[in-house]
């Protein structure tokens, strides 16, 4: 029952100084961070569409992936991670354990990066789980990374290789939070986005908001072992490049930053002072759209492609 259910995840929650009212209540009162702004998102997971609760996919892992996707949002705007509001629609046939493995996987991650709990809604009905998060993050005022502030001449940066999530990697998703802080602190970072529906569709929606174009340099995209991986069976048609472009999940980051700052930044990198795998990928220019430069020097148009939710009249 329900009632059996909340009792058990409220008995479970750790006390946090943050929360001046915890769960329990109709709604929790927070104590917000001094001199640092709220920053607020929300992520919904579907079965079905998200995910598919089977043997290779537990409750426990798509807990920890529905915080996961929502944190990496908030390192896109290198926020410090807070608290979360978690509502669920559990399907009533096995309800009680999904819910709990959901709490425990959840709570995992939520452990790792300091988030507390602040409260949610649980629901059951005869439909495929839905798992919706609500994070709250704190950034010092204006200092939140934002899309639209590519400027002609920056460089393009990605911290991690792409392509081939859905080999595993969707599901052990690893959000880029405390890289993202610590960058923040030591360079001028003119704008991030989480690549979280593919690169080239994440990058397009960068320049559209920046107002600028986004020149990418093919060779230079590092590519996951998984999209070389996934490119090799037979039933697969896309190439590893296409994967990496294309594939979504990969839920690094893309950095805009001026030259002088991405290079001191990738040799952080180099020099270990930075643990993340960052390459430099493309350039920002002036125009719109995006534009692919071969090995051989060759360019042209690039389309934008990636996940997208497709709407039926």
């Amino acid at each position: 029952m329900e009632t059996e259910f909340v009792d058990w995840l409220l008995a479970n929650i750790p006390a946090d100084a943050r929360l001046e009212v915890p769960p329990g209540d109709d709604a929790a009162v927070l104590r917000p961070p001094a001199m640092r702004r709220t920053v607020v998102t929300v992520d919904m997971l579907t079965e079905g569409v998200d995910f598919i609760l089977d043997s290779n996919c537990s409750p426990h892992a798509v807990g920890r992936k529905a915080l996961a996707v929502s944190l990496s949002d908030l390192a896109a705007m290198a926020a410090r991670p807070e608290a979360a509001l978690v509502a669920v629609a559990l399907p009533r046939k096995g309800g009680d354990a999904i819910g709990r493995g959901l709490f425990q996987g959840f709570m995992e991650l939520a452990t790792e990066h300091g988030v507390t709990l602040a409260g949610g809604d649980t629901n059951t009905w005869d439909g495929p789980l839905v798992v919706s998060v609500t994070v709250i993050g704190s950034v010092l005022p204006g200092r939140a990374w934002r899309r639209d502030g590519a400027q002609p001449g920056d460089h393009l940066l990605v911290t991690g290789p792409l392509g081939g999530s859905l080999l595993g990697r969707h599901l052990a998703v690893s959000p880029r939070c405390r890289e993202a802080v610590s960058i923040a602190e030591k360079f001028s970072v003119h704008a991030a986005i989480d690549l979280s529906d593919g690169l080239s569709l994440d990058m397009a929606r960068m320049m559209r908001a920046s107002g600028t174009r986004g020149v990418l340099h093919l060779a230079d995209i590092p590519i996951h072992a998984d999209a070389i991986r996934m490119s090799r069976s037979a039933s697969d048609t896309q190439s590893p490049l296409e994967h990496a472009l294309t594939d979504g999940e990969d839920f690094e980051l893309l950095l805009a930053l001026p030259p002088s700052e991405a290079q001191n930044l990738l040799a952080a990198t180099q020099n270990g002072c930075v643990d993340l795998q960052i390459t430099m990928i493309g350039t920002v220019e002036t125009g719109s759209g995006l534009t692919a430069i071969h090995a051989d020097g060759a360019c042209h148009p690039l389309e934008p492609k990636g996940f997208l939710h497709a709407f039926e009249s």
